[in-house]
């Protein structure tokens, strides 16, 4: 059997599905990348980047054991699906060092795996083989609870996913090559995307690490809600050195006086409270941050990944509107950093406001996480 670690086979963005014979479609699931080796009881799972991550997810242990073959190694995904959607936010949480606390989310918010490529059965390895063969024999491996990811060949029905299943959770979709090897560490599938733009208040910036003071890392970015209060969506960060700097010169203007009448004034200096408080809870089962709501984020909170990161801020007039570039709402905020795209002086900022962004209907996932 194929043994561990395997760097996972990657993906490169492209703006539309592929035109032509040959190809397969998949929706794109938003959760965590897992390679997953069975050898009897031995259950090993493997992140993106071959580190171990079972310890996370105990369920997903029990789950392969009861789902897949005695020995295999398949390549998935792990997600949180409930209300119809997944929740990728109470994924997050399980990445925890305290195991009593990702025992009882386990049982809370159980997580399960979807499988979409086999890589191993028994003794067969099987990454050289056409992946619509694996494919056709991931079919007959897979059983509940282990879930089995939807594929067609139909570029129109790719299309329809690509629209309706975002409303679930799932981000877009993954074009493969039937005739392909599986080719480890290689960006042999095509990802499309979802992509849309958005009108920004910008409200604050933080310096960049290799530049307090000089150059500008990423600027603070705000919507309005229907009440009028400036809520933090996100952030740009996607600048050149050169335009760091000159990020800094233009916006100095904006530096003088920010503070009066700021919407997020009573959030300066938060920051470092909760970068003091973090350290003495990073090992407890719960923290203030990471049960703040999505509406409550802040710019200064501390972050989830390194308790150490310098979330300073630094609060500009929120006077002046840009054009992001996105690909995914999670609640009230972009998922990831988004892309600066232009100044809009034509615009004003209580314009920004978050009835501007396309909102899609949940897709009904009951089809793969049905009993």
């Amino acid at each position: 059997m194929v043994a561990w670690p395997i760097a996972p086979m990657l993906c490169k963005s492209v703006e539309a599905l592929p035109e032509g014979d040959g190809w397969l479609f998949e929706p794109k699931w938003d959760g965590f990348r897992a390679l997953v080796f069975r050898d009897g009881d031995a259950v090993y799972v493997q992140s993106r980047d071959e580190k171990p991550m079972a310890r996370y997810f105990p369920e997903i242990e029990a789950a392969v054991r009861a789902g897949l073959p005695a020995r295999c190694v398949v390549d998935g995904e792990i997600v949180i699906a409930r209300d119809g959607a997944l929740d990728f936010p109470a994924l997050l949480q399980r990445i925890h060092p305290a195991r009593s606390r990702i025992e009882r989310l386990a049982r809370e918010t159980p997580a399960s795996l979807v499988v979409w490529d086999v890589l191993a059965d028994g003794d067969d390895d099987l990454m050289a083989r056409p992946f619509a063969e694996r494919r056709a024999r991931l079919e007959t491996l897979v059983r509940a609870p282990v879930r089995l990811t939807p594929i067609t060949a139909e570029r129109a029905l790719a299309q329809d996913w690509f629209t309706r299943f975002e409303g679930a959770g799932l981000d877009g979709v993954i074009a493969k090559r039937a005739e392909a090897a599986y080719q480890p560490g290689v960006r042999a599938m095509l990802k499309i995307k979802h992509a849309r733009t958005a009108d920004c208040v910008v409200a604050g910036f933080r310096w960049h690490k290799q530049g307090p003071g000089t150059l500008l890392g990423s600027l603070l970015l705000g919507l309005y809600d229907d009440a009028g209060v400036l809520h933090h969506v996100g952030v740009a960060a996607s600048f050149t050195m050169k335009r760091r700097r000159e990020l800094v010169e233009e916006l100095a203007p904006l530096r003088e006086r920010a503070l009066e009448g700021h919407p997020w004034a009573s959030w300066q200096g938060e920051e470092s409270a909760s970068a003091r408080a973090s350290a003495s809870t990073s090992t407890s089962t719960s923290t203030s941050g990471e049960h703040e709501h999505e509406h409550e984020r802040k710019p200064g909170m501390r972050s989830r990944w390194n308790a150490s990161k310098d979330l300073t801020w630094e609060p500009l007039r929120p006077e002046r509107v840009c054009e992001v570039s996105y690909d995914h709402l999670e609640g009230s905020r972009f998922r990831h950093a988004t892309h600066f795209e232009r100044w809009r002086p034509d615009k004003p900022p209580a314009a920004c406001r978050y009835d501007q962004l396309e909102v899609t209907p949940a897709y009904e996932l009951g089809r793969i996480f049905g009993s």
